[in-house]
């Protein structure tokens, strides 16, 4: 009778791809963060005006409303969706809150273009999963439709409403701190949504395998379409707020800022692919971007937006490649 011996190496090789599959997730979840303290740390120790209050809170405040896109983005991709359309929603968004604030106050600036971008969500949200139509063909519609009910209200552009000077609505927007702790809370608000509450765990398991999610009895088709109808309030209130800290509604803001938000969310760590993502990582995302977008406005100027929207671009190519490789990783470990 023979006995195997179990070969000292055994554990170690069993070991490696359990290594392996560790280290491609940390990577994937906070590549973003870890990018961030290094580009952070190298700008304060070569440039003067970096570090300084005033750039800081520039790179905050003019930007923190548009990370609410972001926010909204996240759980649609984790869905495994797109959301071609808050760009176009974040406009009409702030022509919306700019038009309540003229002519009706603070609340019909708030309530209208929650309710319009809530309304366009959901009718998005129910065409994807209730029709079946692909996401990407439906928010593309509604990118179109959005801009174009934009220019008719605006009367192409021609009229442009002021937000009252005096207005509490006009408040919202205004200063460093305000700005920043509406968005902080609301990305507070929407990180206890993932990872707190049964809809999270919805939205993952979606992203995942839908078809096993209807099969696990799962609401799949409810949680697509609140998630399309989030997203688009989200946008909707990010346009209002960016309205009030402008002091009117312009009719030519938001164009590109949805892929913006898809890069920011993507370098945040969260699968373009769906089933896999966190709203810690998108911030880290939104932060990085923002970050280099204030460097490229520091040292190249002189290309003008084309430059950031070529970093945008090579930034998100990069990071789907690494992703891809991390994927096949995690697969093979």
């Amino acid at each position: 009778m023979s006995t195997t011996a179990l070969s000292p190496a055994a554990p170690a090789a069993a070991t490696a791809p359990a290594l392996r599959e560790r280290l491609a997730s940390q990577v994937q979840r906070r590549g973003a963060l870890a990018v961030l303290v290094l580009v952070v740390v190298i700008a304060s120790a070569t440039s003067d005006t970096f570090p300084t209050w005033s750039n800081i809170s520039g790179i905050l405040g003019s930007n923190a409303f548009i990370w609410l896109l972001a926010l909204g983005m996240t759980f649609v991709i984790i869905t495994g969706g797109i959301d071609l359309s808050v760009g176009s929603m974040y406009a009409l968004g702030g022509v919306l809150g700019a038009y309540g604030a003229h002519t009706g106050g603070t609340w019909l600036a708030i309530l209208l273009p929650l309710a319009v971008g809530a309304t366009w969500g959901l009718v998005q949200g129910l065409l994807i999963a209730r029709a079946g139509m692909a996401p990407f063909i439906v928010t593309l519609a509604g990118l179109l439709g959005a801009r174009g009910l934009l220019q008719a209200i605006t009367d192409e552009g021609a009229t442009t409403n002021l937000v009252p000077a005096g207005s509490a609505f006009r408040h919202l927007g205004q200063g460093v701190w305000t700005p920043v702790i509406i968005v902080a809370v609301l990305f507070g608000l929407g990180g206890l949504l993932l990872t707190r509450t049964r809809f999270g765990g919805v939205l993952t398991a979606m992203g995942g395998n839908e078809n096993a999610a209807e099969l696990m009895g799962l609401p799949v088709v409810r949680t697509k379409v609140l998630v399309y109808l989030l997203s688009g309030t989200l946008a909707a209130a990010a346009g209002a707020l960016g309205s009030a800290r402008l002091g009117s509604g312009v009719t030519t803001i938001g164009i590109g800022y949805e892929l913006t938000a898809i890069a920011a969310v993507v370098i945040g760590g969260t699968l373009l692919t769906g089933g896999s993502g966190s709203v810690a990582g998108t911030v880290s995302g939104v932060l990085l971007l923002a970050v280099i977008h204030n460097l490229i406005d520091h040292y190249f100027s002189q290309y003008g937006s084309a430059f950031t929207d070529a970093v945008n671009g090579g930034f998100l190519a990069v990071v789907v490649l690494l992703q891809t490789l991390l994927s096949r990783t995690q697969q093979l470990a």
